[in-house]
């Protein structure tokens, strides 16, 4: 479907998403960022509700106002030295968009100046979300719907500008696409000694050894060989120095899973072999999770809609249905709620080489058009 005035939408959304990516801020304190987007729906003489900053919520009337749909776009930065000689750098010391939200919030303020100019072509009610804290727990989405978000919302879409995706594709999954995030920490209680005398020791750095294997069958002999888990040990801390066994040890790390039902098997299984593997060598073993985002689940008709979008107006051969990945996002929450689809617009390339989350990483801006195509285009399809 032809859009009007998509040069110029995307060489706002550009210039925005420009100036977001020199002055990023971090989750949960996004407030300049909160200021330019309401500034921004302001003039266009948009409604935004009340929420809380930094979040921004708005509302467009349907001329039909019978369905309603959300689009979310994420606003928040990472902690991260930005590296390289782009002239829009980061001027924040430290705070840099390394994942693509300032791209997302320029895309939808694209999106909602378009609304803006074609109300009366526009059929459902349009909430737009400009959701602040994705990258940390709590969730910038959970807070969210606790707050009564997705009362009278029917269905909810995303996008992530996907650097493992190639460039010029569009994708997604018909069910489980994204992993859950929840974190763990493990304290071995032993009985420190000389590293010269292990016998009158019960040493937890060994201890921690056998845990660290005994979890990886989890994976290989516990969960079905087609569902996906993963258990990371990522920090050790043990010790002051080399020749002395210390008291505790402790492991920290993350699990990845993309169905509840094998969150719920990998963490009963590593309660089990902590405490039976510690008692066996006379220590004491604890574990304590730490919850995150649930794993990310598209409604199948949903994502089958936005198929039939990708196909129809883009092509048959820019629809990829992609593998999912173990990574995380937030955008999870909403799902567990109510009917979506989180999607892939693709961007690997030269230009956008580097992974989420890498110093280095950049956007290809060349994806922009189809990114605010899609959104407008999901607008006056759905019924």
């Amino acid at each position: 479907m032809e859009i009007t005035n998509l040069p110029f939408l995307t060489k706002q959304a550009i210039e925005d998403r420009r100036y977001l990516h020199q002055y990023p801020e971090l989750s949960g304190q996004e407030f300049e960022t909160s200021q330019f987007i309401r500034k921004r729906l302001e003039q266009l003489q948009i409604e935004i509700l009340e929420y809380d900053p930094p979040s921004v919520v708005a509302m467009i009337q349907g001329t039909k106002d019978t369905k309603t749909i959300a689009l979310r776009a994420d606003i928040d930065a990472l902690p991260i030295v930005e590296e390289g000689d782009k002239p829009y750098i980061s001027q924040k010391p430290g705070v840099a968009h390394m994942c693509g939200h300032d791209g997302h919030t320029a895309i939808l303020l694209a999106v909602a100046q378009w609304i803006a100019m074609n109300k009366e072509k526009i059929e459902p009610n349009i909430m737009l979300i400009f959701q602040s804290a994705e990258e940390i727990t709590p969730s910038g989405a959970d807070f969210l719907i606790q707050n009564g978000v997705l009362e009278g919302v029917d269905a909810i879409f995303g996008i992530h500008l996907w650097q493992g995706l190639e460039k010029g594709k569009i994708g997604l999954t018909h069910g489980p696409m994204m992993a859950s995030v929840d974190d763990f920490e493990i304290e071995i209680q032993g009985h420190g000694g000389h590293g010269s005398m292990p016998h009158e020791t019960i040493d937890p750095i060994y201890i921690a050894s056998h845990l660290m294997q005994a979890f990886q069958s989890i994976i290989s002999r516990t969960i079905n060989p087609i569902e996906a888990g993963v258990i990371t040990v990522g920090n050790i801390q043990a010790g002051t120095t080399y020749n002395i066994i210390p008291e505790t040890a402790k492991l920290i790390g993350t699990i990845r899973a993309l169905t509840p039902e094998t969150v719920a098997t990998i963490q009963t299984k590593m309660v089990s072999l902590t405490e039976g593997i510690c008692h066996a060598f006379g220590a004491k073993g604890t574990i304590d999770f730490i919850i995150g985002t649930p794993p990310l689940i598209n409604d199948p008709q949903q994502s089958r809609f936005v198929e039939s979008i990708v196909c129809e107006n883009f092509g048959q051969d820019v629809f990829e249905l992609v593998d999912p990945v173990m990574g995380g996002e937030d955008f999870s929450y909403y799902l567990k709620h109510r009917p979506g689809a989180f999607i892939f617009v693709g961007m690997g390339g030269e230009k956008s080489q580097y992974p989420h989350h890498h110093p280095k990483f950049d956007l290809d801006e060349d994806v922009f058009p189809d990114a605010i195509k899609l959104f407008i285009d999901m607008i006056l399809q759905y019924k």
